[in-house]
């Protein structure tokens, strides 16, 4: 997949997509509706998949002393997007500039004259230019004008409920994996490279991988039984393992990070990509007495992981 990273303006050789349109925090099934509505008018057309989004996220550039709300960091919605066979991933640059767009000229001299896109497709709920006065009726009108067109999909229900990157969020600081899980088509997953830790987990018995939580939405803290995928390196593969996710209480007042002992696996990955998978929410993160009884807990949560993971129906 082909990343562009750009204020407005795309080079001619990318040209000619079809892109879909939006922030695809999570890329969750209500995403994937919009992506596969722009797969299928990519195949029509003979035309190469893309997708145009925005960094930073535009809460954070307007907001930017809130909580942080992210389900993904920007790697990561660049891999998953990756797996969903999109070609040409258009990360325009959100600023004071962007913002001050109105909807006409968003349309005409970002999505035609600078990415020159043949077709847009948006979800019902898009909303776009200064003031977000725009919405998808809108572009469809102005894409006409313009000479591109424009596709509106409509918004993903399931079981009557509405699918949002909000639903999802609530999901997950409920520590209600399976829940998240169903409205995003995959598992909640954290990425990053991994940190150099305090090397405690290695002192216990236990040495652990150790991933930055910053700029992300924080899930419930606890222990999760987990799937770990190295994504590169020489120990690139898929395992099973447990982590902790919180801000370990037994030793002080920490910053929140997520702590990954993978099972049955010996090897240096510091510096490597990481990508977790949390599939389900054991217990919640606890202040020990002594290490000799958070070590024993410890066992007791990979016992309860192995055996949460051996459920599943594939790995």
């Amino acid at each position: 997949m082909r990343i562009i990273r750009t204020d407005s303006r795309a080079e001619p050789d990318c040209h000619g997509a079809v892109a879909a349109l939006g922030n695809f925090d999570g890329v969750h099934l209500g995403h994937i509706s919009v992506i596969e509505a722009a797969r299928a008018e990519a195949a029509r057309l003979s035309a190469p998949l893309g997708i145009v989004t925005f960094e930073p996220h535009p809460r954070s550039f307007f907001s930017p002393d809130a909580p942080p709300f992210r389900l993904m960091n920007r790697e990561a919605r660049a891999h998953r997007l990756q797996m969903l066979g999109v070609e040409i991933l258009f990360e325009l640059t959100f600023d004071a500039r962007m913002a001050g767009r109105s909807a006409e000229n968003f349309a005409r001299e970002v999505l035609h004259e600078g990415l020159g896109l043949r077709h847009a497709v948006v979800g019902a709920d898009f909303r776009f230019g200064k003031g977000r006065q725009g919405d998808a009726a809108m572009l469809q009108a102005l894409g006409q004008a313009e000479g591109f067109g424009v596709t509106i999909a409509p918004i993903l229900h399931r079981e009557g409920l509405e699918i949002s990157s909000t639903a999802i969020r609530r999901a997950l600081s409920a520590g209600d994996t399976r829940a998240a899980a169903a409205m995003l088509g995959h598992w909640h997953r954290i990425e990053g490279p991994v940190r150099q830790g305090d090397r405690r987990g290695r002192d216990l018995g236990f040495p652990t991988a150790n991933l930055s939580l910053e700029g992300l939405h924080l899930p419930r803290y606890g222990i999760y039984a987990v799937l770990a995928d190295i994504l590169d390196g020489p120990h690139a593969g898929h395992h099973l393992g447990v982590a902790s996710l919180g801000t370990r209480p037994t030793f002080g007042d920490n910053p929140p990070n997520l702590e990954v002992y993978i099972f049955d696996f010996a090897g240096d990955i510091y510096g490597c990509h990481l990508s977790v998978a949390l599939v389900e929410f054991i217990r919640p993160e606890l202040q020990f007495d002594s290490v000799e009884a958070l070590v024993a807990r410890m066992r007791q949560d990979c016992e309860a992981a192995r055996g949460i993971l051996a459920e599943l129906p594939s790995h």
